[in-house]
Formats: C-alpha cells, structure tokens, sequence
C-alpha cells in the first residue's frame, strides 16, 4: 500500500490536481477597480487580458502593496503599468514536478493551465508544494518537522521512490545522489539535535562528521553509518566527563540512526568506537601518524577519513583539522603515496581476459559487484586529489572536474572518467530502489548479468577498459612497476 501511495504521489500529472478559477480584467482597467473585483472574487491573483484573449500578466496582492501602496501610485491609473508580465503556462499532462522546477527556475508564483489553448485554471507555487508534499524540493522539509525516530523511519523509507522517479525522469545520478545525501543529513541533523536536547547542552565544542560515501554525499540506497566525533580541546580536569558525554550522544545518535534504517558498521568506522571520538590535537596525531607511519592498513584509514564532512556543530574545528592535514601532505612522503596508490590498485573492474564481463554465482545467478567495479574510479580520485591537496572537493566528479583543470587529466580523460563513473551509478541506484519497490528485498550491489540489456553489457565492457587503463597509469606514477 505504502509503496502504491508514493508511486501515485511521484507519478502525479498538473491535470490530477483541482485548479483554480481565473479571474482576468482588461489592461486598461483602473488599479482601484482592479482590488474591487479580487475582493469580490476572493482571489490573491488577478490576470490581465486583452480582446485578443491573451494574457498579458497578473497582479497579486503583494503587487499592489508593493507597486502601489508603498509608492503611494494613484490608483485611476491602469492595471497594466504596474502587473507582472512574467506569465508561465503549463499542459496539464505535464508532471506536478516538472512545473514546480519550471517555477524556481522561471521565478513565477503562478503557472497558467493550457489544454490545447484553452486556459482551464491556474496554481500557485504554494499549491503545488503542498499537494506534491512528497516530492524531493518539499521533502527535506517534512523530514525537519518529524516529530520521532518512527517518523523519520518512515520517511526514509519513501527515498526508494523519490529515486527511481528521479532516474526515470531522466535526472542525472549525481544529483540524485545529493538529493539521497541531503535526506540523509537532514535524518542524522535531527537526530543528533533530538539527542542533544535529551543529554543537555554540549560541555565543548565539537563537528559530527561523516565518512566515506556520506562524505562524498555519494549515498546509495544499501548504506551503513560511517561517522565520528572531534571535540575542542579542553582542561585536564575536564577531559574525562568531556569524553564520556561525546561517547554517550554518539551511542545515542548510532542507535536511532540504526533504527531510521542506516544499519551499524561492519568495519566500526562509527563515532561509538573510542577510537573515533576524539579532541582535536588527538585527531591531528591520529592524521600525523597514519601518513607517517605509511603502512597499508593505515593508507585504508587515511583514505576513510579523508573522504570527511561535517554535518553538525563547529566548522571551525574542521577547518583546523584540514588546515593541518594539508601541512603535513606537504612534506616528502612518497612511500604514503605508494601505498595509496596500491590501495587504489585493490580492485580491478570484473573484465575476463576475453574482455567479456567476469560474474560470479550468488543464488544460482550469474552477478557482478558494481560497488566493487566503481571503487577503482573514487580510490584514483582520491590519490590524485590527495596528491594535488584538493581539500574543497568532497565527491568524485568535483575532484575529477578540479584535477582537469590542474591539467593533471585532460579534457577526455575527464569526461571517461565522469561518464563512467555516473553511468555506474545511475546503474547501482536503479538497482537497488528496484529491488527495495518491486521485490521488497534489501537492496545489494549485486547486478544480475542476463538483467541488461545488450547496449547495457557493451558500456559496461568500454567503461572496464577504461578503468583499467586509467589503473595502469597510477601503477607507473606512483609505483614504478607494471607488476
């Protein structure tokens, strides 16, 4: 049932919705008998039109409170010199989605309906949003005023189908993405504030952040929490009733966030973990130390915590944190860069040797990792990035975007590697809200081979061979060996 109400809700047509009666008068007609005629007609939107039927603009109440009151015009005077003449027109088999994006994007409160010529009604911006009070643009605002933990489980649960109506729509996957990563703060947000009002104000400063695809704001629908905590540094005397706080509302946060649907970590990288609820100068040794140290296992951590965002509190403390990190990345570390670069050699895209796409056998069926092909493609943007100290680019795209314009990749190089990556994507998204909608299964990154189609199979093959090029320039660069 749950899953038919938001189809309906992302599926809605401007002609599903009740529209409002046009009032109109002339362009000549004086400002006064203008006001005269909305009182009577109780309307907030007056349009203008000529003898030739056409309209010409509308004026609203705040028109005249603000083109005529306010600048004390003479109201004799005709409603045409003051009206809006930004009129904006709508079919009404057009989506309730597409025309609130018409209406931020033309800046218009109204929208006339055209049915083939005929004007049969008009919304407000304000009308639309309220009957579309599930799409993507007013959702974030309904998840702010979740009342409890069950409201926003329910809320995240209706994400799945704001997915696939994007993708279907033709959206592209990395804004998809962000409007995922959005909803996601936004859940995290409240929860850490509900959290807070429950303990009692913070003893110091501090910033939540957010790890790895989070971080990246490159969330798909099969996600668990990767977060930690940096506090300011405080007196001796106070460190310890500091840290237990911190460790309490991280336990607190995880617990709720567990519950919403954003499952526990496999690998701990959660700010319930000691190691990762921490001050500030203990978070700058934790950094100093694992590119110093530059062994394989901590290039794997630098790499998590590299990909950081804060989602809540003071700024300032992460600022302090990357100011220092891009410090210490200024001094000779190759062998660091070796081992990030090894790292982002882990993974190879699943290519046999006969250039076929290589699967492996789950349930009887023949699948592929996609999480595993795109990997390749986030690890070489991170090590170029890191090499390059981009810190201001939180996801792929933006650092691949960045990294061209260093000239470090050239323009082609850059449009394989975003395509690809976004292809991958728009693929895994697809996937899993599939799954989740029509086979109310968890979603995986498991794509069953004989489930795409032929033109499907053929971009897969190009974009493995891309990866893998691009795989054996970072072997040269960074490792000298093509072993």
């Amino acid at each position: 049932m749950e899953d038919k109400l938001s189809d309906q809700i992302y599926t809605a047509r401007i002609g599903d919705i009740t529209f409002r009666k046009i009032v109109s008068c002339s362009p000549g007609t004086p400002i006064f008998e203008a006001a005269i005629k909305m009182s009577e007609q109780k309307t907030s939107c007056l349009f203008i039109k000529n003898d030739q039927d056409d309209y010409l603009g509308f004026v609203t109440d705040i028109t005249l409170r603000d083109n005529v009151i306010a600048k004390q015009l003479d109201a004799n005077l005709p409603i045409d010199e003051v009206m809006d003449s930004n009129i904006v027109t709508i079919t009404p088999d057009a989506y309730v989605y597409e025309a609130i994006l018409m209406m931020f994007s033309k800046k218009s409160r109204y929208l006339l309906v055209n049915d083939n010529g005929n004007f049969v009604g008009f919304l407000s911006r304000n009308r639309l949003l309220s009957e579309q009070a599930e799409s993507p643009l007013v959702f974030i605002q309904s998840v702010k005023s979740a009342v409890n933990a069950s409201d926003l489980k329910s809320k995240w649960q209706k994400v799945p189908g704001i997915v696939s109506q994007l993708l279907t729509r033709g959206v592209h996957s990395k804004i998809v993405n962000e409007v995922v990563t959005t909803i996601a703060d936004t859940i995290s947000f409240k929860i850490i504030e509900d959290v807070i009002a429950k303990l009692g104000p913070p003893p110091a400063k501090f910033v939540f952040m957010v790890l790895g695809s989070e971080g990246r704001k490159e969330l798909s629908l099969k996600t668990d929490q990767d977060n930690a905590i940096i506090y300011e540094d405080t007196e001796e005397e106070n460190r310890a009733a500091v840290r237990s706080y911190f460790l309490d509302l991280a336990t607190q946060v995880s617990d709720k966030l567990n519950f919403v649907g954003f499952v526990y970590c496999d690998g701990d990288y959660m700010a319930t973990n000691p190691n990762w609820t921490h001050s500030l100068s203990h978070w700058k040794y934790n950094y100093k130390n694992w590119i110093e140290e530059a062994l394989p296992e901590t290039a794997v951590k630098f790499a998590a915590f590299f990909d950081c965002r804060a989602i809540y509190g003071d700024l300032a403390i992460m600022e302090s944190l990357r100011a220092f990190v891009d410090e210490e990345l200024q001094k000779p570390i190759e062998k660091f860069y070796v081992y990030l670069a090894k790292n982002a050699l882990l993974y190879e895209p699943p290519l046999t040797y006969f250039k076929n796409i290589r699967t492996q056998k789950i349930h009887k069926k023949e699948v592929f990792d996609i999480k595993t092909a795109m990997t390749p493609i986030v690890d070489l943007a991170r090590v170029y990035a890191l090499q390059n100290r981009i810190f201001q680019k939180e996801n792929t795209g933006e650092r691949l975007k960045a990294l061209r314009d260093l000239r470090v990749f050239s323009e082609q190089q850059f449009n394989e590697l975003s395509q690809s990556y976004y292809y991958l994507m728009g693929l895994r998204l697809k996937h899993q809200a599939n799954l989740i909608i029509n086979d109310q299964a968890a979603p995986n990154n498991f794509i069953e081979i004989d489930s795409l189609t032929k033109i499907e199979k053929v971009t897969l093959i190009e974009i493995f061979k891309i990866i893998l090029n691009f795989q054996s320039g970072i072997r040269m660069k960074f490792t000298n060996s093509l072993g």
